[in-house]
């Protein structure tokens, strides 16, 4: 049986045009058209998400309609109205939100029983009333001591997490901080400044990097930190790849800390800034999802004629 191109959609955010989003683009157009997959750009403000009386229908027409989505976003919304129109999404709506909650990603690495610091979440507060009191840091302090990690739930690059060294920073922090999305997490001295990111696309880990910085407790390259090839461990591969699918990812970027008994999963990114991965391995990740991608879309059959 002749098997007709696949076609798909890349959605990206109409709002968020920097250039190094963009060379990401790029980087899966160039790939697709080595791959022979017809990817196209569509961004979020092209494809609306309308809802009527009237059930579930398109609002394009059919022969428009894709064979897949590289949902390249956090726009979860569209992302479940395309998949309602039984359209395949890589990643899916659910791993896309898990991810993108720090807060959800520990429940679902916590669920899998797989290693992680340890971590607390702030009570919930409404914007609008903030914490009036502070009370309940009593027992964050008890529980995880000094230095600590503070973040808040949503944030990419680094950004949005804080060291504090004892109760008065915290307290200072806390003053501070309009987002009421926090959490709390244990220091991990060992890997102050340095941790690695693992690549995983299916079931393997197509490329690793190790990240340090001698002037930030954070590793992160966009915070000032550098970077090399890694070669990571069989007991590392497989913590990231049982990340991955605990948060439902098809593929991540699964960022692990140097834990005095092993290593702990801090973060997984849905959308993984993979450039820096590229510049410094080689490893072109783009090339290794849309491959991922065609494969399963060739075992589901949904491209043959």
């Amino acid at each position: 049986m002749q098997k007709k191109q696949l076609y798909g959609w890349m959605i990206v955010n109409h709002f968020l045009n920097r250039p190094k989003f963009e060379e990401l683009t790029h980087l899966f157009l160039d790939a697709a058209k080595s791959l022979n997959i017809h990817l196209v750009v569509k961004d979020n403000a092209d494809r609306l998400v309308h809802c009527t009386s009237g059930g579930i229908k398109s609002f394009f027409p059919a022969k428009e309609k894709p064979d897949f989505v590289l949902f390249w976003d956090k726009d979860i919304l569209l992302a479940r109205y395309l998949e309602m129109q039984n359209i395949p999404v890589y990643n899916s709506s659910e791993a896309i939100q898990i991810c993108d909650d720090k807060r959800l990603t520990h429940m679902a690495l916590m669920r899998q029983s797989l290693p992680m610091p340890e971590t607390i979440f702030a009570p919930m507060t409404y914007a609008n009333i903030g914490f009036q009191t502070l009370d309940f840091l009593t027992g964050v302090r008890d529980r995880l001591g000094f230095p600590m990690i503070v973040k808040e739930a949503y944030g990419s690059f680094g950004e949005q997490v804080y060291l504090v060294e004892d109760e008065k920073e915290l307290s200072c922090l806390m003053s501070k901080l309009t987002c009421t999305n926090i959490l709390f997490q244990e220091f991990i001295a060992p890997s102050k400044g340095k941790d690695i990111r693992l690549q995983v696309v299916g079931e393997e880990v197509v490329g690793a990097m190790y990240r340090y910085s001698v002037n930030d407790f954070r590793a992160n390259v966009s915070a000032g930190g550098h970077m090399k090839e890694y070669a990571p461990d069989r007991e590392e591969c497989e913590l990231a790849v049982a990340a991955a699918k605990s948060v439902g990812a098809d593929f991540a970027g699964v960022d692990l800390l140097f834990g005095r008994d092993g290593p702990l999963v801090c973060e997984i990114n849905s959308n993984a800034h993979f450039k820096n991965l590229m510049d410094c391995s080689g490893v072109d990740t783009a090339h290794h999802i849309l491959s991922y991608i065609k494969e399963v879309s060739d075992d589901s059959g949904m491209v043959n004629l």
